[in-house]
């Protein structure tokens, strides 16, 4: 139930008690007092209704990622062992457009992911690169709270993106689709900078 509707159902409780408390023969300065108190009633409804459409046309699903963000994780090599990684992200949003650049490096191996996206109706779309390959594609996917699932394609590639964002922490998912990649799977856990 909105935010409205509930304060419309305070408000027609209130006003059903204030008009079997009153009768034709009471005092004028209760009457006022009672007249009052509803139309204090209604302004607080309209108040509530209004802020809380306010707040969610604000919160959109790009903006809780904003900043700079890191942290470490692992990354899984088709050989099966598995590297410690550092990685540095750092999301820029205009409205409902996004660019990212995720960075990451361990002992033997790195990477420097990029991608442009946008979101509208719940979709989002756009396109990535990443620069240590000469790879690059289109990137699909949903956004759901606070969670992202996205899929990069490339001519011969295609790897999932998870990325769920909790306040100041956030946890990336990458696991590459192609048998051929030297990398399987990048797991790391963020947290915003400042």
């Amino acid at each position: 139930m909105s935010i409205f509707h509930k304060s419309w159902t305070i408000l027609k409780r209130f006003d059903r008690r204030a008009t079997a408390v009153s009768s034709p023969g009471m005092s004028v300065p209760l009457r006022s007092a009672i007249d009052v108190m509803r139309a204090a009633a209604l302004a607080m409804a309209l108040t509530f209704s209004i802020a809380g459409n306010c707040y969610a046309q604000r919160v959109a699903p790009f903006d809780r990622l904003v900043g700079q963000w890191s942290g470490s994780g692992t990354i899984e090599l088709s050989n099966g062992s598995r590297e410690s990684i550092r990685c540095r992200a750092g999301y820029d949003v205009q409205q409902n457009r996004l660019q990212l650049n995720i960075r990451c490096a361990s002992e033997g191996s790195n990477f420097d992911l990029r991608a442009n996206a946008e979101y509208s109706g719940g979709a989002i779309s756009g396109s990535w690169s990443e620069s240590t390959r000469g790879a690059s594609g289109t990137i699909s996917g949903k956004a759901e709270g606070d969670r992202f699932q996205v899929v990069a394609r490339a001519a011969s590639f295609v790897a999932t993106l998870t990325l769920v964002t909790h306040g100041g922490r956030q946890s990336v998912m990458i696991r590459s689709q192609d048998n051929q990649s030297t990398i399987r799977a990048v797991s790391v856990n963020l947290r915003r900078a400042g």
